[in-house]
């Protein structure tokens, strides 16, 4: 019978146990959890690897503790901009959307572009436009603000400073500490087909519309049943400029490499040469699954047919 499996992130980064309360700790497990079993009971019940995927990013953006939908961070103007992508690994369909506004599930817009608008990438304006006219929920800008993400970019706002995501108040202490605040899923069902989604806020006080990989197919997001499906999550930067999930793909169709391997060279040996910093999770279409990162820590979780579960935030 075909292994079914589900990986889920929150983001990587200096993410250190004596900079955590217990109870921010707990609210961070549960979200992990939350998320997992979402997506893992939509591949309980025959359910598509994409609307699991999907299932897991909903739970992750509507929690306020994670960097996407409604936890996103503040742009250098104060506002939300948020970014998403979503693969089939099953003809390599996608859909992403970059720099939209409002939208209280990106991921889901994402879908939307996937199956509905004949094309693969959507941004600013036009992504919200398409958002109405499919009927996707919008939200008013209360809806995304949190006190712990506006004292984050008033630290920073009159400085041209930016942030990947923290846990400190002080500028001083923004700075050093970094959290790559990105949510991702990636999945294999019962039919052994397998899909990737990522959704993030970006950067805090970042300016210039600027776009990191998680919605770039190819560099945050790729699924393809005959290797794999990956979500990055990391500085955007290097993973574009390695084109990293796509390379993992690759090593496994051209050198053979395992899931397992294949994460390991990018995300240990190619992504550490060019400094980039951060992690993927991933799952083959065996439901194999994998989750390797090169920071201190890496929110993560995963759950398969074969009764392994784990959650974990540290560096074990």
């Amino acid at each position: 019978m075909q292994k079914f499996s589900i990986v889920v992130h929150g983001g990587a980064g200096t993410i250190l146990k004596e900079d955590m309360t217990p109870e921010l700790e707990a609210a961070y497990i549960k979200g992990l959890q939350d998320a997992i079993n979402a997506g893992y009971a939509v591949l309980e019940e025959g359910g598509t690897s994409v609307n699991a995927v999907k299932a897991a990013c909903v739970t992750l953006e509507d929690n306020l503790l994670f960097n996407a939908g409604r936890g996103s961070v503040f742009t250098k103007k104060g506002v939300q901009e948020m970014d998403a992508a979503i693969m089939d690994g099953n003809g390599l369909a996608a859909g992403a959307v970059a720099g939209v506004r409002n939208v209280r599930n990106p991921i889901e817009l994402a879908t939307e572009v996937m199956i509905n608008s004949n094309h693969v990438f959507l941004s600013g304006k036009g992504a919200n436009d398409f958002a109405i006219k499919q009927g996707i929920k919008l939200e008013p800008d209360e809806f995304f603000f949190s006190q712990f993400r506006y004292d984050q970019w008033r630290a920073l706002r009159d400085s041209d400073n930016y942030s990947l995501d923290h846990t400190h108040q002080g500028l001083e202490e923004l700075m050093k500490d970094k959290k790559f605040g990105t949510i991702g899923a990636a999945a294999c069902d019962i039919q052994g087909n397998i899909a990737a989604s990522t959704s993030t806020g970006g950067m805090t006080n970042k300016k210039y519309g600027r776009i990191g990989d998680s919605p770039i197919i190819g560099a945050g997001t790729y699924a393809n049943n005959k290797t794999c499906a990956i979500s990055c999550t990391g500085h955007g930067e290097p993973f574009i400029r390695a084109v990293a999930a796509h390379d993992v793909s690759c090593l496994m169709e051209y050198k053979g490499m395992t899931l397992q391997q294949a994460m390991n060279q990018v995300v240990n040996v190619t992504l550490v040469a060019m400094e980039g910093e951060g992690g993927m999770i991933g799952v083959d279409a065996a439901g194999n699954t994998s989750l390797i990162f090169n920071s201190a820590g890496m929110y993560r979780a995963m759950k398969n047919s074969e009764g392994e579960s784990f959650v974990g935030i540290y560096k074990d």
